[in-house]
């Protein structure tokens, strides 16, 4: 057996980002929890989240290495974002700003930051105001880390940030409710650390094999049977820790399977992948909404809500390239 070399993270990106959007439909379909071993697996779903933010911050170390002018990265993270995320809104908030259900000052707030979720948790599309804040911060610690590498162990700070938010009170009362962003700030900056190694093409020796199956296991474990019965009896924040050593083990192993495989076996991930994005944005309130009502049980109501949420996805990530296009002429 070889060593573990970290480069095909990189490579297959897009499809590690299939992979973890799958996850976390496979998550929001299941709904209410079930008392098997594969509900709780799909009640971990959520775990797709971190991969994601796991692999951004290892594509943004790229990209900033690349060129490292704040305009250029700032444009071309928001680029990406901003024109599916207003259609989407627009398309979810303006009805209820019609309906009565908020005024325009909301709508503005909810159109620009996705306002709900910072004042009030409303985590119709929490996602994306979490990474866009990400997106900001992370430029200023790339330069941190890159002018002195001892602050790379900031992601021990993040977590013990996450306590704060938790138990401390002035911290508490004022942003407690963010718990779903702080606890995931950790495995973000892990990502950015991760990208120096990635680029490099770090080996791991082939004897890290057990240790990354172990950490792969132990953490698998601990969050089966915080589902297992448990939720609701602990700060959720304790289990998402457990999935800083889920996501970075399941991630690398995944990646070198990824790379034993035959490239067709991959295309189902790279699929969703492409428009990963566009996915996330519309599949609960505008697919799965309106499938699950028809009670057709779980894995039909995920494979037509993963599949006509894809369809919906390029045709809006298609439309919006063509108007940025012709933007450009």
């Amino acid at each position: 057996m070889k060593d573990i070399d970290l480069s095909p993270i990189s490579k297959y990106r897009g499809e590690l980002m299939g992979f973890a959007m799958i996850y976390v439909v496979m998550f929001h379909v299941c709904g209410n929890r079930h008392d098997t071993l594969w509900y709780c697996l799909a009640r971990c779903g959520n775990l797709g989240v971190d991969i994601f933010l796991f692999l951004s911050g290892i594509g943004l170390w790229y990209a900033w290495t690349k060129n490292s002018s704040l305009r250029h990265f700032y444009w071309r993270r928001y680029k990406r974002i901003y024109p599916a995320w207003l259609v989407v809104a627009a398309l979810f908030y303006i009805p209820k700003f019609i309906d009565g259900k908020i005024n325009l000052w909301e709508l503005l707030g909810e159109l620009a930051i996705n306002y709900g979720f910072w004042h009030h948790l409303a985590l119709n599309f929490w996602y994306v105001p979490a990474i866009l804040t990400l997106y900001l911060i992370a430029p200023w610690y790339m330069r941190l880390i890159q002018s002195d590498a001892h602050y790379r162990w900031l992601p021990v700070a993040a977590l013990l940030l996450t306590l704060l938010v938790q138990y401390w009170q002035p911290l508490h009362h004022s942003v407690g409710h963010l718990e779903i962003f702080f606890s995931r700030v950790p495995i973000f900056l892990l990502g950015i650390n991760a990208g120096a190694l990635v680029k490099s093409r770090y080996r791991m020796s082939k004897s890290s094999l057990w240790l990354l199956v172990l950490l792969l296991v132990m953490s698998t474990l601990v969050c089966v049977n915080f589902e297992d019965g448990l939720r609701r009896r602990f700060p959720l924040f304790i289990e998402r820790w457990a999935y800083i050593p889920w996501t970075v083990s399941l991630t690398i192993l995944l990646s070198q399977l990824f790379d034993r495989l035959p490239r067709w076996s991959l295309k189902v991930f790279t699929i969703v992948g492409t428009v990963s994005l566009e996915i996330y944005l519309i599949h609960i309130e505008f697919v799965m909404k309106n499938v699950k009502p028809l009670h057709l049980g779980y894995w039909l109501t995920l494979v037509i809500t993963l599949g006509v949420s894809t369809l919906l996805a390029y045709v809006l990530h298609y439309i919006i390239e063509k108007l940025q296009t012709l933007r450009k002429k």
